[in-house]
């Protein structure tokens, strides 16, 4: 059996669900431009449990959102995720921030053809974003980086029919960019739901984390201003 409780915490979403054998049984989330994951993830992490009749006792691993995105959320999220593991004695699956809206992208719209990309971004500074880009087999076109978004970066993509965009880093392309070849999907943001195909196949290939030294994958060093 696999009953896992995934962690979102990489944006302004804080976001909580329960799957079991790679099914979602329930998501809770809450979105706040002050980041409100410090005060409210454990309260969401007790009202999914109490809504969905569990105990986190009943749980068989963690899944938590490694990265990138916001340093703070990110510390969080696997600071919580690491406590549980340690207190319950349960496996830490981590899944990143990009291919789990990759895997949002396809369960929202499905399927894309071979001359598409699906581009997830993660807002990061000014014009710069965390992005991978991923084509319709689901392997990389190029794997994940921090980017600064230019007519550069959408000439060297000119070659594809169709470029969807995805993520909260996606309203810096549609306030600055007119693209013909773009689609632009801003309502697919960050979700712990999103993690399930990921973290299931990791669990199932007991593909874990070394709790004690797990670190989120932060891409950038830290700037306070």
């Amino acid at each position: 059996m696999s009953l896992i409780l995934h962690i979102e915490t990489a944006t302004k979403i804080c976001s909580v669900c329960l799957s079991k054998e790679g099914q979602l049984i329930h998501v809770i989330e809450e979105y706040s431009e002050k980041y409100i994951h410090a005060e409210k993830l454990t309260v969401l992490i007790e009202q999914l449990m109490h809504d969905t009749n569990y105990n986190l006792k009943d749980l068989d691993a963690i899944s938590i959102d490694k990265g990138p995105g916001s340093f703070t959320g990110l510390r969080i999220g696997v600071s919580t995720a690491k406590g549980l593991c340690y207190s319950l004695q349960i496996p830490l699956l981590a899944v990143d921030s990009l291919t789990a809206l990759y895997f949002g992208y396809k369960k929202i719209k499905g399927a894309i053809s071979e001359n598409e990309l699906v581009i997830p971004m993660i807002d990061a500074r000014r014009m710069e974003v965390y992005t991978a880009a991923y084509n319709y087999l689901g392997e990389y076109h190029f794997e994940i980086d921090a980017k600064v978004i230019n007519q550069s970066f959408f000439d060297s993509l000119s070659q594809f029919h169709k470029l969807h965009i995805l993520g909260d880093g996606s309203y810096k392309i549609k306030a600055n960019f007119n693209v013909l070849n773009l689609e632009i999907h801003e309502k697919i943001s960050c979700s712990a739901e999103y993690q399930i195909p990921q973290s299931f196949s990791n669990f199932k290939k007991k593909i874990f984390e070394n709790v004690a030294y797990f670190e989120p994958y932060y891409l950038k060093d830290f700037k306070t201003n």
